[in-house]
């Protein structure tokens, strides 16, 4: 292992002059990546791996790295950034402001690679170099060509090339005329490891799977091209003050947690609105008032009163005033960020014609808005003001202006829009923005405390979808009482598998850094087998680990006439394996059994889809085979068999979530399934009385649960994949 230097000026500069000074951690982190990237031979198609997550200060960290690299002989730094101008000029700009005092002194020069002399003089090739570079053709080939000509003198110095965002056009292939072709960064890089003798390469992101999950090797029109494939990966540190995906699809399930009070469902009928003008759907007069955009008018009037909270809070404990953010993200079309703000400024409009007379209908609304974010500011311990002064702050915020709303939808605006930490400027105490792909990854929204969204793709990328989550970031417990996340149930569920996915990931580079993750689907004969990474849909996934439940939610039983003869043939089923009946032991079945009674439980359930819930039954079929043959017993798995259960449908007044998702609880069935489950899974069998004043149809049913096994393995089963 090298020993570097880690008392040079320019690492010592980014320890002493950080805002948020850097944790043990994160220095670990930076002196861990420069020691591999000076060990392990890196180039463009085997790169080191600075692996982040989404708004958690990767850049923070690569800039400290560059600079305990140039403390280490590296004489050059190339930063490798997505290929629009405002990202481009925003990490530039970050660079000379990190850099600074260096940048004076002329011992750093920072350039954009298009606005470089044509030659380096004697005297500026003895300074450290930082060029920018858009991940662009004609950046790209400068780029190249820079280490090529003997005009920059550049190819034999030692260089670190940071791809930022390295998953953003750096990888990936498309067919043309029946030809696979590699993308354009990717070959770029691919050439450049043959001019540039001592270059290192790093890449840094937040969604690695178009990384990891490449073939070893691919045909490029006759030539063998070899994917990128990170060499090393070192995990970027995050601290408690961070909120990234655990608590938007973990910690919700928590009921002692604010967490559980964070999603607000939308119906898919209210983004068909919001996607173009429609005077038979909604007739933006009626904003105030109609149902057809009734989420959308909840999520806007309980920005403006949260935003209210938070500043008589800080009013009222003698602190700064503190500018917040809300962001509304459905569509890419310009055309509908249009419709969508001219019906966000119609409501402010009428909104600030009932405050002037206090209507009841202003009353109203604030109520409500008030009686649904008062729970998590009081759960936290927070002081929740009284209705009457809230009422008093919103009614003199709308008088004075302090509502903005902004449309972003082009590179140009960004450029405008952006202040000089490289964040959206926030001009006034609440900020609307709306907007589409150009507020997503690389642009960063302070104190955002709602968020509006309902990109609704045929197929969820699972690299897209997660950069546009803009409300991921460091975020203080007070705003985050205030803060709500408003989508349509099948997008939140997808992104919810996503992040299993990212999470088991980011476990097994932890834990397991040379195994990775298994890799599965059912083929067409109803065997698992092992698929190719590359090729899964992941939002089409389901992710098996240690001890995870999985269950239909969100469903209506059957008419009676048809529910009754199949949960019968259920009981009939159990009796004859059962002979003491059903009871709080666990006790084995056959595999087959299994599957069969999954089979007529399935016809009793129907998935509320229209509302966005649904249910893969396939994938429980598959699971239950995987970790089945895994097992020593591979022809029989665990079973719990309990009747006479009164579940509600719909979950209590006061829940953010429609409808119940628990069957069973973490203290009993839960507490048996860890103490028995352990080589194989457990199918829990809840015989539910389905009576009508619960909800239900009047007829008793089978909800099923499934138990992983403690021993099984990270592993993503892939209920579908991308077609070749």
């Amino acid at each position: 292992m090298s020993n570097i230097n880690v008392n040079g000026k320019f690492y010592d500069h980014f320890l002493s002059a950080a805002q948020f000074p850097y944790t043990e951690e994160e220095r670990s982190c930076i002196k861990n990546t420069v020691i591999k990237m000076m060990d392990i031979p890196t180039y463009g198609s085997h790169p080191g791996m600075l692996l982040g997550k989404i708004q958690s200060g990767k850049t923070k960290t690569f800039m400290a790295i560059m600079g305990l690299a140039f403390d280490n002989d590296y004489e050059v730094s190339i930063v490798l950034t997505k290929g629009t101008r405002a990202l481009a000029m925003q990490t530039q700009q970050r660079i000379q402001k990190d850099f600074k005092p260096f940048v004076d002194s002329d011992d750093v020069l920072v350039f954009d690679i298009m606005n470089m002399p044509t030659k380096l003089t004697g005297y500026e090739l003895k300074s450290k170099l930082v060029i920018v570079v858009k991940k662009q053709k004609d950046n790209l080939a400068k780029m190249l060509k820079l280490f090529s000509s003997q005009d920059y003198g550049l190819f034999d110095k030692k260089t670190l090339i940071i791809d930022d965002e390295a998953d953003y056009a750096s990888v990936g292939y498309k067919s043309t005329d029946g030809e696979v072709d590699a993308n354009l960064t990717a070959i770029e890089l691919d050439r450049l490891r043959a001019v540039a003798s001592d270059a290192s390469f790093l890449q840094v992101t937040a969604t690695p799977y178009s990384l990891y999950l490449q073939p070893e090797d691919i045909e490029i029109r006759g030539n063998e091209f070899k994917p990128v494939k990170p060499a090393f990966t070192e995990l970027v540190p995050v601290n408690e003050a961070y909120v990234g995906s655990d608590y938007y699809f973990k910690d919700c399930d928590n009921q002692d947690s604010i967490a559980s009070k964070l999603y607000i469902p939308l119906r898919l009928s209210e983004l068909a609105v919001l996607k173009k003008s429609d005077g038979r759907r909604l007739k933006v007069k009626d904003v105030l008032t109609s149902d057809a955009v009734h989420g959308l008018r909840s999520a806007f009037i309980n920005f403006i009163v949260g935003g209210a909270i938070r500043q008589l809070q800080l009013k009222d404990s003698g602190e700064s005033k503190r500018k917040l953010s809300f962001l509304v993200h459905t569509e890419v079309s310009k055309a509908s960020h249009s419709w969508q703000q001219e019906v966000v400024e119609e409501l402010l409009k009428l909104l600030e014609l009932e405050a002037r007379t206090e209507s009841h209908l202003f009353k109203e609304l604030l109520k409500i808005s008030y009686d649904e974010l008062a729970p998590s500011v009081t759960q936290l311990g927070y002081t929740m003001p009284e209705l009457d002064r809230i009422t008093e702050r919103v009614k003199d915020g709308l008088a004075d202006g302090e509502v903005l709303i902004t449309s972003v939808n082009s590179d140009k605006q960004v450029e405008a829009l952006l202040d000089d930490s490289g964040q959206l400027k926030l001009r006034t105490p609440l900020n609307i923005f709306i907007g589409g792909q150009i507020l997503d990854r690389g642009i960063t929204i302070g104190n955002l405390i709602g968020f509006y969204y309902g990109r609704r793709p045929q197929r969820f990328q699972q690299d897209t979808v997660l950069q546009h989550s803009r409300m991921y970031g460091y975020r203080p417990k007070e705003d985050l009482a205030v803060t709500r996340f408003y989508t349509e149930p099948t997008i939140y569920n997808a992104m919810r598998r996503m992040h299993e996915s990212d999470v088991a990931l980011r476990e097994e580079i932890e834990n397991n850094p040379d195994q990775g993750i298994i890799f599965i689907q059912g083929s067409s004969s109803g065997v698992v087998v092992p698929c190719s990474p590359n090729k899964i849909l992941l939002s089409e996934t389901t992710t098996l680990k240690s001890h995870k439940r999985i269950l239909p939610v969100g469903f209506q039983t059957d008419y009676k006439s048809y529910t009754k003869p199949i949960t019968d043939k259920i009981d009939g089923l159990l009796d004859s394996v059962r002979s003491q009946g059903p009871g709080k032991e666990a006790f084995k079945i056959e595999t087959c059994l299994a599957h069969k009674i999954l089979d007529e439980a399935e016809k009793a359930i129907k998935m509320s889809e229209e509302e966005g819930y649904s249910f893969n039954w396939k994938s429980m079929h598959a699971a239950i085979d995987y970790m089945a043959g895994l097992s020593k017993d591979p022809d029989n798995i665990w079973c719990l068999w309990l009747t006479d259960r009164n579940n509600n449908r719909l979950a209590g007044v006061g829940s953010h979530t429609k409808y119940v998702a628990t069957p069973d609880t973490a203290s009993t069935e839960g507490k048996l399934a860890k103490a028995t489950a352990t080589d194989s899974p457990m199918l829990m069998l809840f015989r539910q009385n389905g009576r009508t004043e619960q909800g239900w149809m009047g007829a008793p049913f089978y909800w099923p649960l499934l138990y992983t096994s403690g021993s099984v393995p990270t592993t993503i089963y892939a209920n579908e994949t991308i077609d070749s």
